[in-house]
């Protein structure tokens, strides 16, 4: 360990303008420090079966926490698989390990799985991390510890250089991951990423329970260890961007026809839809209808790059959609399950709109209070569907099932329910 890793290691919360804005904790103010290499050098990849073997046996013989990453390749590639896994603990030192080469890491993931898992914005990372066989039993989230904590900017870097005084370099966060042999400044990138993700994870638990946090930040983290995968998103055709200008119903059913087509396409040749066709072209294709495929080339995003065969696989695409019988068609809007949205509120029922403006002003000023963002204190969509329908009987208890049952934790709802009953109560006899 350096003298700058074993500085890190001493101070409890070192801040270079990153910290809460509490300033009742121990925090020093110096200027921060390069993180230029891994402190035991970059690791070789590990692309083998008996090469994994080994990390295996060192991560399940290692102590503490295990720090985790992932890298993927957005905007790159189809979909959101891992193409580089990063672990770091203590007597096991740095593993770098190709998912594309050793795809099934179940085997690591169950020797880790008594261990606390240290990720940064883990729900990022839980989703491809699954994919190939890890998945944790307890974990450490430092960016949401970090919201939790109410530091103003809760991003790895900046979180690392506010907390523990170093900065980490961050250029290649945006590449093309599946690259391969992946070159050594993004490997060292990779190492970087978990070499103080347990420090920081240190010291964001001593400030948690500085604020009287930790316990709160628990339940935090067991609700996201414990959340199952999420459901396919229904209809995903529909969030287009830009399909707010698109109206009539045979202009989604081309959005949707062009949208399912170009996906296909994404996942057979493993590239982003995004690089086979811009959302902004299938927006502009619906709203005109081409009627041939000389119209079709006329649009945005369809330009002289086009070859004939591709242009004549969009066109066959607006063709299918422009035959649908009216039966067919898809409808303008998803079945909302709850409220309405609150634009509507007001002409719908304005007593509720009352009230969500009475909880709006409540919950922004606890959030204040307590430092920390509004959404991590309870989401806007609990407080919507509260306000909605609220109980019968407006009161501490009845307010605190309803929280409950909407999923908030426990301590949101400690938190939450007394202001929203007075929030509830002084708006719901208004007429």
């Amino acid at each position: 360990m350096t003298d700058a890793h074993e500085t890190a290691a001493d101070s409890s919360l070192r801040t270079t303008g990153g910290a809460p804005p509490d300033d009742g904790g121990t925090s020093v103010t110096e200027a921060p420090i390069p993180l230029l290499e891994p402190r035991e050098g970059i690791p070789p990849v590990i692309a083998d079966e008996a090469a994994l073997a080994r990390v295996i046996a060192a991560f399940e013989a290692g102590t503490g926490p295990v720090a985790v990453d992932a890298e993927r390749a957005s905007g790159y590639r189809y979909g959101q698989r891992a193409y580089l896994v990063q672990l770091r603990r203590q007597g096991a030192g740095t593993a770098l390990i190709d998912p594309v080469a050793c795809p099934d890491l179940s085997a690591l993931g169950e020797a880790l799985s008594g261990a606390e898992w240290v990720l940064h914005a883990a729900t990022q990372d839980l989703p491809c991390l699954r994919e190939i066989g890890m998945v944790p039993t307890r974990l450490f989230d430092t960016e949401l510890a970090g919201r939790l904590a109410g530091f103003p900017r809760v991003g790895l870097g900046a979180m690392v250089e506010g907390v523990l005084g170093f900065v980490l370099e961050k250029g290649h966060s945006a590449v093309d991951w599946s690259t391969r042999p992946l070159p050594e400044p993004w490997l060292r990138y990779a190492a970087l990423d978990v070499e103080l993700l347990v420090d920081l994870r240190d010291a964001l638990e001593k400030e948690l329970d500085r604020q009287g946090k930790l316990d709160w930040a628990r339940q935090e983290f067991d609700a996201i260890a414990s959340a199952p995968p999420p459901e396919p998103r229904k209809d995903p055709w529909r969030r287009t961007s830009g399909m707010h200008k698109v109206r009539r119903r045979r202009q989604l059913a081309v959005v949707r026809e062009l949208w399912q087509t170009r996906d296909r396409i994404a996942q057979r040749r493993d590239i982003s839809p995004g690089k086979v066709l811009g959302d902004a072209a299938i927006v502009e294709a619906a709203l005109a209808l081409p009627a041939n495929v000389h119209a079709l080339a006329a649009l945005n995003g369809f330009g002289h790059r086009m070859s004939k065969r591709q242009l004549e696989q969009w066109q066959a695409a607006v063709d299918r959609a422009k035959a649908l019988s009216e039966a067919q068609l898809p409808q303008p809007g998803q079945p909302v399950a709850g409220p309405p949205p609150p634009r509507a509120w007001a002409d719908k029922d304005p007593e509720a709109a009352a009230r969500l403006s009475a909880a709006r002003a409540a919950v922004s000023a606890l959030a204040e209070q307590l430092s920390m963002p509004q959404e991590n204190l309870i989401t806007p969509d609990t407080v919507r569907r509260v306000c909605w329908e609220p109980p019968a009987e407006v009161d501490t208890e009845s307010v605190a099932a309803a929280l409950a049952g909407h999923g908030a934790r426990q301590w949101q709802v400690e938190q939450v329910a007394p202001v929203l009953v007075g929030a509830l109560a002084a708006k719901g006899a208004q007429p």
